[in-house]
């Protein structure tokens, strides 16, 4: 599914451009596949707390370190960013960003699971690091790329009216239907294994706009090779961090590592498309291939030693 889901992203845009006849619907699809982003990403987060209850959820200490690292390397790279003279640079600088920030996958627990991790730890630091992405994505931006139009607070609640809804609202939902509803829940967790084709939908639009970026960025290729290389070093660094900060077992070290490594990268598109520099969001679509070639590989090593 995923080389499918990511060669028709590719060849749905790659049709539309190289077609002059569609032209015409171009804002329009570019619309409609920009909100349909985040309503899958919306939607698969309501289905990962679907099948979590609230009291499976305790709070570890891996759970700090991971926080601690995605906020402070955010902050971080921010700041170089914001004192860069270089444009280029800035840009490298700016796909770190969002690739170091960007919260856990929604489809994260699947993996966790498989290899023997812990699905409540990782929807307990889904939950953490989409709260605190909530509160400090809207405040950095801003200092990084202001908006022209409009000054430093209204631009910050613009954003969080935005990134608000997205990440926190599937969870007060879930969760309500959980208490209130409980037939309906019953439902909805039976259903939620097919979740996995939602997030198929997804990848398709987020390699879809990270094709559009790219296709139209003035980039040369020495500098869009070194966009593949910043993506695969925060790639490996953060599954790598997350592995060491669950040191104290096998559970929490699988769990640590996809819970820090696995990125939600339709949200780092849409957030590098709709609200940084749109080039940015090929660092989220190349996230995406990096860490699903090694989720594949870890789960072939899996298998291998059972």
């Amino acid at each position: 599914m995923l080389p499918l889901a990511m060669v028709t992203g590719a060849s749905l845009y790659l049709i539309y451009h190289f077609t002059p006849a569609l032209a015409p619907v171009g804002p329009v699809c570019n619309k409609i596949a920009s909100e349909c982003q985040r309503l899958v990403i919306a939607v698969l987060l309501f289905f990962q707390f679907i099948k979590t209850s609230p009291r499976d959820l305790h709070f570890r200490r891996w759970h700090l370190y991971a926080i601690l690292f995605q906020g402070l390397a955010f902050i971080g790279t921010a700041f170089l960013a914001i004192h860069s003279e270089s444009e280029d640079i800035r840009i490298l600088l700016e796909c770190a960003m969002i690739c170091l920030i960007c919260p856990t996958a929604s489809a994260a627990g699947v993996i966790t699971e498989r290899l023997g991790g812990k699905l409540a730890d990782t929807i307990t630091y889904l939950l953490i690091i989409n709260s605190v992405a909530t509160l400090v994505i809207p405040t950095v931006i801003p200092m990084v790329r202001p908006a022209a139009d409009m000054g430093f607070w209204a631009y910050v609640l613009v954003l969080a009216g935005k990134i608000f809804p997205l990440l926190i609202v599937p969870c007060f939902l879930a969760w309500a239907i959980r208490l209130w509803m409980k037939r309906l829940h019953a439902k909805l967790e039976a259903w939620a294994s097919n979740s996995f084709y939602v997030w198929g939908v997804g990848l398709m639009l987020a390699i879809l706009l990270a094709t559009k970026a790219l296709v139209h960025s003035s980039l040369s290729a020495g500098s869009i090779f070194c966009i593949v290389l910043v993506s695969l070093a925060c790639t490996a660094v953060q599954f790598a961090a997350g592995r060491h900060f669950g040191y104290r077992n096998y559970v929490d070290k699988i769990t640590a590592g996809q819970a820090l490594g696995q990125k939600n990268t339709g949200f780092l598109i849409w957030l590098g498309y709709s609200y940084m520099t749109p080039v940015t969001s090929i660092a989220g679509g190349l996230y995406a291939l990096w860490q699903n070639l090694f989720n594949s590989w870890e789960l072939y090593q899996k298998q291998h030693q059972k």
